[in-house]
C-alpha cells in the first residue's frame, strides 16, 4: 500500500502500527498526510478554523522515529501517532495562548506532565487547537483565532471549551485529541462532533503545565474516534505527578491497562440508572430523547438492566449553586501567570481585564470572577454542597445497586454559532469529580446545513476510580452499534 492509498478516515492506533510494521507507511508520510489535511481544510475549504498553530518540528520528530523504528521497531505504545493538544497545555518551545491574545507568544520552557507522557510513548504533537478563551465557556471562540465551526454543520458550534480539539479530530487532522474539562469541556465537543470524550476521576491525570480554570474541578482527557484508542491514551497519560498532589490519590487505583476492560459483552448484567431529570420534556428535546431511548433499547438487548432514577437533579442548579469554577478562576489563573515570571507583563486576571486583550464573549464571566475568591462564605457553602451532592450520587448508586448512570449529554442539539451553549448535563461529573464518558449516540434528522444530521452524545457516569466499568459499558455499546 502506497502513501496515496492509506486512508485517514478509519485509522486507529492499531491500524497505523500495522501499516508501519508492514512497511506500508512511515511516520513522516503519516504526519505529512495529517498536516496536508489541516492546510486543505482548516483555513480554506470548509474553514473549520480549529488549529491555532502547527508544530514545525513534527516532521523532524517523525523522521527520528522512522530511524528508530528501522533499528528496533515500535518505540512505545503510541509510536508515531499524531496528537492534537488543546492550546492551554504546555509544549516545549511552542506558545501556550489559552486562546487569548493576552498570552500571545508566551512559550513554555517544559512540557506539561501529560505532554511528556505522550512523547515518551512515541506520540508526536503536530498542532495545538483552538478553545473557548481560557476554557471559560462552551462555544470555542477566542481572541487568538476566532470561532471554530462544527464539521457536521458549519452553522453550528463544535461545543466547548475543547471544541478545537473535537472539530479537528472529527476532520481527521490528527488521531489523538487531548482536551481539558472543568464543567463540560471534553464531553461537550465529543457529543457535538460524534466522538468519544472521557473525563476521568479527579486525580487520575495531572494538571501541571495546564493553564488552570478551577483546580477543584479541572482535569484533562482524551477526545477520540474509538473507545479502544481512548483506553490506550488513558493508559499513557494517567498516573502520579509530584507537581500535582491530587494525583497521589491515583496510586493503587489504576489498572495495568484499561484495554483489559474492552469487552464486547461489557453491558451484560450491568445495572444502569436512567437519570430522568436530565431528559428534556419539550418539543425541542424530542429528537435527542428518541436517539437516547434507542440506545437504551440496544443496551437492554445486550443484557443491561435499566432502572429509572426518579430523584430530581437539576443540571442548571448545579452550575448556579454548587460549581466553584468562577470562585477559583482568579486565584488559580493568577498563580499560573505569576509562574511565567518576566516573560509576561499581563500577569493577573485584573491585568487581562485592564488590557482588553480578550474576546468580549468572556467579559462578563471574567469580570464576575475578579470579584470572587476562595475566602468568601459562598465558596465554602458550595464546597459543602458539593460534598452533599457526592453523597447523594453515591446513595443513589447504592440504593439501586448501580454500576453507572446514563443520560443525554445535551438535552437538545448543540447551538448555532452566535448562541450560548445551553442544557448540558456534564456538570454532574465535573462537580462530583466522578468519571464519565460521552459516546456517539446517533444523529438528528438531516437538514440543509447538516446532511448527516447533528451528532448527539450519550453520557455515562460512575463512581470514583471506576473507569474500568465505564470502559466495559461504553465499549459494549459502541460495538453493538457497529454494523
Amino acid at each position: 500500500m502506497g502513501k496515496e492509498k492509506f486512508s485517514l478516515e478509519n485509522a486507529t492506533i492499531k491500524s497505523i502500527h500495522d501499516a508501519f510494521t508492514k512497511n506500508e507507511l512511515t511516520c513522516k508520510q503519516l504526519v505529512e498526510m495529517y498536516i496536508d489535511r489541516i492546510k486543505e481544510n482548516d483555513k480554506i475549504g470548509p474553514k473549520i478554523n480549529s488549529i491555532i498553530m502547527i508544530n514545525e518540528d513534527a516532521l523532524n520528530r517523525a523522521e527520528q522515529l522512522d530511524e528508530e523504528f528501522k533499528k528496533s521497531g515500535l518505540t512505545g505504545s503510541l509510536h508515531g501517532i499524531p496528537v492534537l493538544l488543546k492550546d492551554n497545555i504546555d509544549v516545549t518551545n511552542l506558545p501556550t495562548t489559552a486562546g487569548s491574545i493576552s498570552l500571545e507568544g508566551i512559550k513554555a520552557e517544559r512540557d506539561a506532565f501529560i505532554t511528556k507522557k505522550l512523547k515518551e510513548a512515541g506520540a508526536i504533537v503536530i498542532a495545538k487547537t483552538n478553545l473557548h478563551e481560557f476554557a471559560i465557556w462552551g462555544e470555542t471562540r477566542s481572541s487568538i483565532l476566532g470561532q471554530t465551526l462544527n464539521p457536521y454543520d458549519l452553522t453550528r458550534t463544535p461545543g466547548g471549551s475543547s471544541g478545537g480539539t473535537g472539530a479537528a479530530i472529527a476532520m481527521n487532522f490528527g488521531l489523538i485529541g487531548i482536551g481539558t474539562d472543568t464543567v463540560n469541556s471534553i464531553r461537550s465537543p465529543a457529543s457535538a462532533c460524534n466522538l468519544v470524550g472521557f473525563r476521568p476521576t479527579i486525580g487520575l491525570i495531572s494538571r501541571s503545565g495546564i493553564v488552570p480554570y478551577s483546580l477543584t474541578q479541572d482535569t484533562a482527557g482524551p477526545i477520540m474516534r474509538t473507545v479502544e484508542d481512548s483506553a490506550k491514551v488513558l493508559d499513557v497519560i494517567s498516573g502520579y505527578d509530584e507537581n500535582d498532589s491530587l494525583t497521589s490519590w491515583s496510586i493503587g487505583n489504576i489498572p495495568k491497562t484499561y484495554t483489559k476492560y474492552l469487552n464486547k459483552e461489557g453491558l451484560r448484567n450491568k445495572r444502569i440508572g436512567v437519570l430522568k431529570s436530565f431528559f428534556g420534556e419539550k418539543e425541542s428535546h424530542k429528537e435527542v430523547n428518541n436517539i437516547i431511548y434507542e440506545n437504551l433499547r440496544k443496551m437492554k438487548d445486550k443484557g443491561a438492566i435499566l432502572i429509572d432514577i426518579d430523584e430530581n437533579i437539576d443540571a442548571d442548579k448545579l452550575i448556579e449553586d454548587i460549581s466553584v469554577h468562577l470562585y477559583e478562576l482568579k486565584e488559580d489563573l493568577n498563580e499560573y501567570l505569576r509562574g511565567l515570571g518576566s516573560k509576561i507583563d499581563i500577569n493577573s486576571l485584573k491585568k487581562i481585564i485592564g488590557s482588553g486583550k480578550y474576546d468580549k464573549g468572556i467579559e462578563k464571566n471574567i469580570k464576575v470572577a475578579q470579584t470572587l475568591d476562595k475566602r468568601m462564605p459562598e465558596y465554602n457553602k458550595r464546597l459543602f454542597e458539593r460534598r452533599k451532592l457526592q453523597n447523594l450520587v453515591m446513595e443513589i448508586m447504592a440504593r439501586y445497586k448501580l454500576d453507572a448512570i446514563v443520560y443525554p449529554h445535551q438535552k437538545r442539539p448543540v447551538v448555532k454559532v452566535g448562541e450560548s451553549q445551553v442544557e448540558r448535563n456534564g456538570v454532574l461529573s465535573a462537580v462530583t469529580g466522578f468519571p464519565s464518558c460521552v459516546l456517539p449516540a446517533g444523529f438528528t434528522n438531516p437538514t440543509k446545513t447538516a446532511r448527516m444530521g447533528i451528532p448527539v452524545g450519550i453520557e455515562f457516569l460512575s463512581r470514583r476510580w471506576n473507569e474500568k466499568v465505564l470502559f466495559e459499558i461504553v465499549y459494549g455499546l459502541e460495538q453493538s452499534s457497529k454494523k
